[in-house]
């Protein structure tokens, strides 16, 4: 069985939104932990915004990095597009069904990118099995964040805190299950 990863860049407000703001602590550090982070992956599951964006930056990327995210297979959940291109598989029903079935199939984990309000509607189906929150040292103010009063899970246990020189540092969790 396959885990469900939910990877999200934040500022310490929790604010998860346009993270232009990451730019000035980029590290070798943190640019390793995302390479070994895709790797470690076998499928992405993208919103559709987080999808159009990636696709129109990516396709003819010839490094290491942009030759796996360019090929590995990529699912996104979407009522508005009609085909898709860039190796994906558009979700039109049954998002939690094709979710749960993806899951059980054997292979590495599957990633979710971004595309927060994706995360949103799969934190109240209780599918997501892990989140590494990449946590940068500064505070935004305004923007989308990732957990809000809506929200269903209530508690989460630490399984791996990793800091960086740059003052970023990575929070992995995972749910407590009923």
């Amino acid at each position: 069985m396959r885990k469900l990863v939910a990877s999200m860049l934040m500022a310490m407000d929790g604010v998860v939104e346009n993270p232009q703001w990451t730019f000035q602590f980029r590290s070798e550090e943190s640019q390793q932990y995302k390479f070994d982070e895709l790797f470690a992956s076998d499928a992405l599951l993208l919103g559709r915004r987080t999808y159009q964006e990636l696709s129109a930056a990516w396709p003819g990327a010839t490094s290491a990095y942009g030759e796996r995210i360019n090929n590995i297979p990529k699912y996104v959940p979407t009522t508005t597009l009609q085909e898709a291109e860039w190796n994906a598989t558009l979700i039109k029903n049954n998002v939690v069904e094709e979710v749960t079935r993806l899951k059980q199939e054997s292979g590495q984990d599957i990633l979710i990118f971004g595309s927060v309000e994706l995360i949103h509607s799969l934190m109240q189906e209780d599918l997501i099995d892990e989140y590494r929150l990449m946590v940068f040292p500064i505070v935004v103010g305004n923007g989308k964040r990732l957990f809000h009063g809506e929200s269903q899970q209530k508690g989460f246990k630490l399984v791996q805190s990793q800091p960086f020189g740059s003052g970023v540092v990575v929070l992995t969790y995972e749910p407590h299950r009923k």
